[in-house]
């Protein structure tokens, strides 16, 4: 589970309840089950009319995994460098087939990996590795984020739903004002309770599902161009310590990888 996910939603739903606590003891006022439905419905009705209902639900399923923990982080890049640099020095060694075997064992690990190196296998020269990869980091890129953008379409119109919600309600309530006006200010309490649903599912949940979502495809993205200059690299028969430089150049300073440091084998 990604804790800091969790700790920050927990957090601004506390700071939410709380500010509700402090200011009355009447809870159940904000609780109006038409409009948290004629929200969350016409938001989900809107989205499902936009958009592919796949691409819908890849994208409901992307607000529940924001909190599982990330796939990549700063270490894992350093370990691709030293990966990189290992299939260069085995190539060094025993030529192009010394990697043949873990080529077929990426196959199910990592599928970009695994593809990377069947083109280095196959005999592609450095710019052609180079550019088909690219390709594939770049179309994976915008097909992954597709949901992230189907998450904001949500965000921007969750609160447009919550003022369809909240006029409805006024009507109502003026609709009644002639047999009680001592109506009015409960009424309008709970009509106005429409947009506060609408604005807290949207800048609760859904906008920071979505940036979320986006960023750690991003870094996906990072560590596939990074794997991609590797690739590359190890096709053009670079040195192992020019792949090595040439993959730091990518990478913060502070987790360059180094091959004088590293333990020997």
């Amino acid at each position: 589970m990604s804790l800091p996910t969790i700790i920050g939603f927990v957090l601004s739903l506390i700071l939410f309840l709380a500010s509700i606590v402090e200011s009355t003891t009447n809870f159940k006022i904000f609780l109006h089950a038409t409009g948290f439905v004629m929200v969350i419905c016409g938001t989900l009705a809107a989205s499902f009319t936009a958009f592919e209902a796949r691409y819908v639900i890849g994208a409901l399923k992307m607000i529940k995994g924001i909190f599982v923990q990330p796939r990549i982080d700063r270490a894992m890049l350093t370990n691709e460098v030293a990966r990189v640099i290992r299939w260069a020095y085995m190539m060094q060694k025993n030529g192009i087939q010394a990697v043949e075997g873990d080529v077929k064992s990426l196959k199910s690990q990592d599928a970009f990996l695994a593809y990377g190196m069947s083109l280095v296998v196959s005999g592609y020269t450095g710019e052609e590795v180079r550019r088909l990869l690219e390709n594939q980091v770049e179309t994976s890129f915008h097909r992954r984020t597709v949901p992230t953008e189907i998450l904001k379409y949500m965000a921007s119109n969750a609160p447009a739903f919550g003022m369809m919600a909240t006029l409805v309600g006024l009507v109502i309530m003026l609709d009644n004002m002639g047999s009680d006006p001592s109506q009015l200010g409960p009424g309008m309490a709970v009509g106005l309770l429409g947009t506060l649903y609408g604005v807290l599912f949207a800048r609760l949940v859904i906008m920071p599902a979505a940036s979320k979502a986006h960023q750690r495809e991003a870094i996906v993205r990072f560590r596939n161009m990074l794997v991609s200059e590797g690739m590359a690299l190890l096709a053009e028969r670079k040195s192992p310590r020019f792949i090595q430089d040439a993959m730091n150049s990518y990478l913060d300073p502070a987790i360059h990888f180094d091959i004088d440091r590293a333990p020997k084998k």
